[in-house]
């Protein structure tokens, strides 16, 4: 897949978890991308873990995404909070 695959995977991964995950995100369209692209890292990493399978796609790549956006969540939140 080129980059241009990865780029579209990773917006519609990452508008697809924003989607999933309640509560407001404050974050743009590049926001939503790079939330896409380390979802489908992290969404491969764990693929490989479990199934020792790289190949993921996009329900990967979503899984991962909304991972990571509940990190950044809680992150954001204690943040806020200190």
């Amino acid at each position: 897949m080129g980059i241009i695959g990865w780029l579209i995977l990773g917006l519609v991964a990452g508008v697809i978890a924003r989607f999933l995950v309640p509560g407001r995100d404050p974050m743009g369209w590049v926001g939503t991308l790079l939330l896409g692209l380390a979802g489908s890292l992290l969404g491969g990493f764990l693929a490989d873990l479990i199934f020792d399978d790289e190949a993921v796609g996009l329900f990967g790549s979503v899984v991962g995404a909304v991972i990571v956006l509940l990190a950044y969540n809680a992150w954001a939140r204690k943040e806020s909070v200190a």
